[in-house]
């Protein structure tokens, strides 16, 4: 099979794996583990016949498909070395994609080119509600057709190692882990080096979380009095933690789009202070910027159906950044309730672009609404098209931004993943459990909804 230079579509994943398991037959099966709330069925890739289970879980946020490719990319290195199948007693399997609704809306830039520009006004992201590994009301009251196929699966196979594959549009690599797994990072470390992926050593997802090693995070337990100060903090109640009942280990792992060096700068910075308040000062006015956008997109669109799926994550995102607007000013932020953990460079470049990432996705599916809803609202896109272009440049001159080809992301991301794996394999004994007292699927509140 001919390797993947682009990102492929949902219907090549199916049509790849529907291959793959013709010339495999014995090895290799596919089945469908549940349908999207659209009728795209969701597929399940399975190779080797290992008592014990490993789970893949590609595409659950559908703006980050480079997961899809590594699924099939490790299929294919599953099949040629047995010491992953047969070696280590272990079913490989592969969900190829979580989301196959929101990958569709995504499939205007998915073969490029690859400009920030292009990616940001064709990009899609549904709302936090809508993002299939959530659970922040616990699993019981889960109701997504993907999430229900996939808390089914991980009920069915329970497995002992289940890999998330996500990816990071600008910054770095890096891992989330439910436990530690040590000799992690430094394979990591390898690996990005030889690959030119810059790893991601101040991660904005993870301010609040511990270190296991460099680009490596250990995601807090499903404890509501101790839920972490991130916009992540809803997935520690997830799928991610659903399995743990059975000893299983996750990991998280992302791998970047666009790459900036900087985000693995781990020097102390000159005036920490002063660039979180540009930081904050930029993210509010952005905020209020966009608001006013959507005050006079919104009639437009009121009566468009469809429509709904892109309001959704443009008032998430317009709703939570002005909060963490104020978690990150130091003019702001309650020090002695919440404090700012110690911050290098890495941690300051990514909160940059995370404010800016905000932004541009907003206004992105903002240009996308007002492109659909007629001659009156396209009378926004020129305002619009000027806010994607500015700070587009800003991240590309600012931030230093280069794009990442899709097989150097699809290799590095397989590479960590099988790192995980064979360190898994060696810590987890076939049959151990691992779980800790207290660790269930009780209801957590996102910081954004308290």
């Amino acid at each position: 099979m001919p390797p993947l230079l682009r990102y492929p579509s949902v219907d090549e994943l199916g049509e790849r794996a529907a291959a793959l398991v013709a010339r495999h037959p014995r090895d290799a099966r596919l089945r469908r583990i549940g349908t999207s709330r659209a009728g795209t069925p969701l597929l399940l890739l399975s190779v080797g016949h290992g008592a014990r289970q490993a789970l893949v879980v590609a595409g659950p946020h559908p703006n980050e498909p480079v997961g899809g490719a590594t699924a099939l990319r490790l299929a294919e290195r599953v099949l040629a070395d047995p010491g992953l199948t047969e070696g280590a007693g272990t079913t490989w399997n592969l969900l190829l994609c979580l989301d196959p609704d929101g990958l569709r809306r995504n499939e205007g830039w998915l073969a490029g080119p690859y400009r920030l520009d292009v990616h940001y006004r064709k990009f899609f992201r549904p709302a936090f509600a809508e993002q299939p590994e959530w659970l922040p009301h616990g699993a019981d009251a889960a109701t997504l057709p993907e999430t229900r196929a996939l808390l089914t699966l991980l009920d069915e196979l329970k497995p002992f190692f289940q890999c998330s594959l996500h990816g990071v549009d600008i910054g770095g690599g890096f891992v989330e882990l439910t436990r530690d797994l040590p000799g992690l990072a430094s394979r990591i470390e390898h690996t990005a080096a030889r690959l030119g992926i810059p790893r991601e050593l101040g991660a904005y997802d993870t301010l609040y979380w511990p270190s296991l090693g460099p680009a490596v995070y250990r995601i807090p337990p499903p404890r509501p009095s101790g839920l972490a100060a991130a916009i992540t903090e809803a997935a520690v109640e997830s799928t991610w933690y659903h399995p743990h009942r059975y000893g299983t280990l996750t990991a998280v792992v992302e791998a970047p789009m666009w790459g900036v060096s900087a985000v693995e700068d781990a020097a102390p910075p000159a005036d920490p202070d002063g660039v979180l308040r540009g930081v904050s000062r930029a993210l509010r006015h952005d905020t209020q910027l966009l608001k006013r956008i959507l005050k006079r997109l919104r009639p437009y669109v009121a009566t468009d159906p469809d429509a709904a799926r892109l309001l959704g994550p443009v008032d998430d995102y317009l709703l939570v950044c002005p909060g963490l607007a104020d978690s990150w000013d130091p003019d702001t932020t309650d020090r002695a309730r919440r404090p700012l953990p110690p911050l290098s460079t890495a941690h300051l470049t990514t909160l940059h672009i995370a404010g800016r990432r905000l932004a541009l996705r907003t206004a992105g599916l903002l240009h996308q609404l007002a492109t659909g809803a007629g001659r009156e609202a396209a009378a926004l896109l020129p305002e619009l098209d000027r806010l994607v272009d500015a700070w587009c440049a800003e991240i590309r001159d600012d931030c230093g931004a280069r794009w990442i080809p899709v097989p150097h992301q699809v290799e590095y991301q397989a590479r960590v993943v099988l790192a995980a794996f064979e360190l898994a394999v060696r810590d987890t004994p076939e049959g151990s459990r691992s779980g800790e007292p207290g660790w269930g699927s009780a209801p957590a509140v996102p910081m954004h909804w308290e």
